[in-house]
């Protein structure tokens, strides 16, 4: 398998180290726009790993592709990616990006490709934990998800612009806009994270969500913080972000019926988001170019990938999920 990784910040380090420790990947490209930045990850990971001084898409020959850069511009480049013959995988969590991505959906098709949007900690391990609790039900009506935590620089400026925008919220089949920073909501997390304020914010993972359980009535997204945090949203960062996050977590609630009873399944999954996100864009990587994704196309990973497997390896992998369950009787 041939591979590359296009962004060598703290998730596509995290990514190149996945894939370089994988037995099927026999050459492995990393790009970036600072090119020593790449040589050095290159250089850290060792063979099969290489940074060949290109950028972008531009003269890439491999199967897969993980665009790992900051949001922004991840649809073009994943459409130059389907043009050379690559699957995709990207883990912007912007909703400008994931729309893109999911535009390149007859594309990706016709060229019998898959390219996976939101294949990061959150969305993408969220996606998988979504997925994986709805197979417990006879029908879904809603999923809620919660995110704590950011992985390198780009992720910690993404979500402080996330709280600054628009939420989209799904209600009785359609969309909702809220107010960022607003709507909010006590959620527990896997320790060591516990509980966290959780607000609207302007998150794709309805947008991953809504195609891949047609029917469901609810499907939100809030994104914890504290009081800097919302109030700080609108201005300019006040300080640089940290190289490398603390330990983060995801939450996905999901309800439904299953018989005559009304059940709710709460999943979640702690680790460095970077980590985390590396990871799940390794893995799903690696099932796209051994042709495992479950049909060609733009998606999410609740609907592109056969969630089981892919949570198994994830676990060998060192991510793994953590749950607790209820249940009420109408």
């Amino acid at each position: 398998m041939r591979a590359a990784i296009i962004g060598a910040g703290a998730v596509g380090a995290r990514a190149a180290r996945q894939l370089t420790a994988t037995p099927d990947v026999g050459s492995l490209v990393i790009r970036d726009a600072d090119e020593e930045r790449a040589r050095t990850v290159a250089a850290a990971m060792g063979p099969p790993a290489e940074a060949d001084g290109g950028s972008g898409a531009e003269g890439l020959d491999v199967d897969v592709a993980v665009v790992t850069t900051p949001a922004g511009g991840h649809a073009e480049l994943a459409r130059r990616l389907l043009e050379a013959g690559a699957h995709v995988v990207s883990v912007s969590d912007d909703i400008d990006d994931v729309r893109g991505l999911l535009a390149l959906d007859a594309e990706a098709r016709e060229r019998d490709r898959c390219v996976l949007a939101g294949a990061g900690f959150s969305p993408g391990m969220s996606c998988l934990l979504a997925a994986h609790a709805a197979a417990r039900f006879d029908e879904v009506d809603e999923i809620h998800v919660a995110r704590a935590g950011t992985g390198g620089p780009a992720c910690a400026r993404q979500h402080h612009q996330a709280l600054a925008g628009h939420a989209l919220d799904w209600r009785d089949g359609a969309w909702s806009r809220r107010m960022g920073g607003s709507g909010r909501e006590l959620c527990w997390f896997p320790e060591p994270v516990r509980g966290r304020d959780c607000y609207r914010a302007a998150l794709p993972d309805g947008l991953l969500l809504v195609p891949a359980f047609p029917g469901v009535e609810r499907v939100t997204a809030r994104l914890a913080a504290n009081r800097r945090d919302r109030l700080s949203a609108r201005l300019p960062m006040l300080r640089r972000p940290h190289p490398e996050g603390r330990v983060g977590a995801v939450r996905v609630e999901v309800r439904g019926r299953r018989g005559s009873t009304r059940d709710v399944v709460v999943l979640g999954a702690v680790d460095l988001p970077a980590v985390a996100a590396g990871a799940v864009a390794a893995v799903t990587a690696v099932e796209a170019a051994a042709g495992r994704c479950t049909s060609p196309g733009a998606a999410g990973l609740a609907r592109s990938c056969d969630v089981l497997p892919v949570l198994t390896e994830l676990a060998r992998r060192g991510v793994r999920a953590a749950a607790f369950e209820g249940s009420r009787t109408d």
